[in-house]
Parts: structure tokens; C-alpha cells; sequence
């Protein structure tokens, strides 16, 4: 639908005070306190500033009456924010709309069926990347670590070490990345059209260019394809593609991308990118196969699932 509200986070009219991710079809677990900005306000401007001295009583008595004046200001304003706060969400009547972000939405309840994701010991776990909005883990490899903060907007694990790039030495690279992401600005249902269609996207970021332009690796001379086939993901069905890609700089690497249906919601695809440097440096292949067997949904340590793996009708 053209008009259809946009994945997420909205408030949850069950749980006052909370946000809630709605995936663009669905309500889904994933919830969260609502972010408060308090309201900044600068010190007032010195008695010399409003009358152009610094003493005489005119001064102080105006000094005085800027202070109160800002201080009714702050208070109108505190005022606007609460009153703003008491009447968000509600329609122009007065009241609490039942519909959520949209009117054929679903209202959340503050009983759910499948516990959230924020609860789940593999959260705190270094050695486990958590995809809450996906409702899947991955596991994370030795000498491997989830940063922080990256340029990229996608959850993301690396090798902790990193290096100088072959095509540009003021940047870093790093020998081994994994991401995770919901598929968005298509319309492909399949996995196996939308991996086909990713991998171009997959080897041009990690290869190409980087996500500010630089060719990092003096960019891509060629590609040759080594797989293009099914595969079970903790326990959906999905499919993968993968590239050997040849660089203007540097031994080249390994792209593929992994997409397979969430666990949670909508079912909306989920999209994984591996890069692995080639040479003596770079990562094992095989590992490839080994983080997709291990992905498993959120809270569930014994689903199935990998490379090769049968996928019930």
C-alpha cells in the first residue's frame, strides 16, 4: 500500500513511557524507553550587557528582572513540553487512537508471547552479535570483536586488527567483516532474487569504494562467481551467492551475501554481507560456512541450520 506507515520505532500506547519497532507490517517485540532531551538554558547575559555599566541600581534592579523574565521563559517552555507529552498520540478529540502508527495497525499488548530480545543472556555475550530487530544472533569468531560505533549503518563484526589499505594508507582495513541488516527500498520477496541482486551491492562496499567514496583497494578489476545456491538459516530457508573479486591493489577478497526470512514480525528478508581479504592474511572461507551454521534465532541455542542444510516443505 502507497500509504503505508514506514518500519519504526512508535510510541506503545500499552506500555506508557516505552517505544515499540513497528516493521512496516507488523508490531514486532523490540521495545525500548522513550529518550527524554531536557531543555538547555544559558546563563543569563551580564548586568553590563542591558544597560551598558556595571553598577548603579538601575542596573542591578534590571539585572534582576531579565533573570525573572528568563526564568518565566524556562518555565513556559517546560510547560509546552509536558503539555506537548500528555497530548502525544492522541487524535483531536482527545483520545488514545487504537491503531498504532496506522489505522489497520494492530494496537501491541503488554503481554507478549515471545519474551524480548533485551532479555536474553547472549546480549551481554562478546562472543555473540545480537540482530534484535531481526531476532538473530551470529556468532562472533577469536579474534574477532563487535565495535562499537562504525561509518556503516549495519550491525557489524570484525577482525580486531586492522592495517593500512593497499589503496589509500591513511585508511584502515580490516582483513575479515561480517554485517546484518533488514532488506529495505525493494520490493523482492525472494531470497534467492534479492542475494543474486545484493552481491553486486556486497562487493562494490567492501571493495569498490568504502561508504565515503575512497577506493580503498584501488577498486575492482574483475569477479568470478564460486556459489550460487539454497541454504538452510536458523531454520528458514534461505539463499546465498558468492564472489572471488579481483583488485587494482592489494590480494582481492571474498563477498557473499547470505538472505533469509526474520524470525520475528513481518518476516521481512534479512540481508548478511561477508568480506574476507584473500591471501595468507585473510580469514579461512570456510569460516563463511561457519558463522551461517551458527546463526540462530534470538533465544533459541538448538535451532538447525547452515550450508547444505535440508529445509522441511
Amino acid at each position: 500500500m502507497s500509504n503505508a506507515t514506514p518500519p519504526g520505532w512508535y510510541p506503545d500506547a500499552a506500555a506508557p513511557g516505552t517505544e515499540r519497532w513497528w516493521d512496516g507490517t507488523a508490531w514486532t517485540a523490540h521495545t525500548r524507553p522513550i529518550a527524554s532531551e531536557p531543555q538547555q538554558f544559558g546563563p543569563p547575559e551580564p548586568v553590563g550587557n542591558a544597560y551598558g555599566n556595571g553598577s548603579g541600581s538601575a542596573a542591578t534592579g534590571g539585572g534582576g528582572t531579565r533573570i525573572v523574565a528568563l526564568a518565566v521563559a524556562g518555565l513556559v517552555v517546560v510547560g509546552a513540553a509536558v503539555t506537548g507529552a500528555v497530548l502525544l498520540g492522541r487524535d483531536d478529540s482527545g483520545t488514545q487512537p487504537k491503531a498504532g502508527p496506522s489505522s489497520s495497525a494492530p494496537l501491541p499488548t503488554a503481554d507478549h508471547d515471545s519474551p524480548s530480545p533485551s532479555g536474553s543472556p547472549a546480549e551481554g555475550d562478546p562472543k555473540v552479535l545480537v540482530d534484535q530487530l531481526n531476532g538473530i544472533t551470529l556468532p562472533i569468531p577469536d579474534g574477532w570483536e563487535k565495535p562499537e560505533s562504525t561509518v556503516e549503518e549495519a550491525l557489524t563484526m570484525r577482525t580486531v586488527d586492522s592495517y593500512s589499505c593497499p589503496g589509500d594508507s591513511s585508511d584502515f582495513c580490516y582483513h575479515g567483516t561480517v554485517t546484518t541488516r533488514t532488506a529495505s527500498g525493494t520490493d523482492i520477496t525472494s531470497a534467492e532474487e534479492l542475494a543474486k541482486q545484493d552481491i553486486t551491492t556486497a562487493a562494490d562496499s567492501a571493495y569498490e569504494e568504502d561508504i565515503v567514496g575512497d577506493r580503498i583497494h584501488g577498486g575492482i578489476t574483475s569477479h568470478r562467481q564460486l556459489a550460487s545456491a539454497s541454504v538452510s538459516v536458523a531454520g528458514r530457508g534461505g539463499y546465498q551467492v558468492r564472489w572471488r573479486v579481483t583488485t587494482g591493489k592489494g590480494p582481492g577478497g571474498y563477498v557473499q551475501s547470505l538472505v533469509f526470512p526474520s524470525t520475528v514480525g513481518s518476516e521481512s528478508l534479512i540481508v548478511v554481507r561477508y568480506a574476507f581479504d584473500a591471501g595468507p592474511d585473510g580469514p579461512p572461507l570456510s569460516l563463511m560456512d561457519t558463522i551461517t551454521k551458527g546463526i540462530r534465532p534470538v533465544g533459541d541455542s538448538g535451532t538447525s541450520g547452515g550450508v547444505g542444510s535440508s529445509v522441511a516443505p
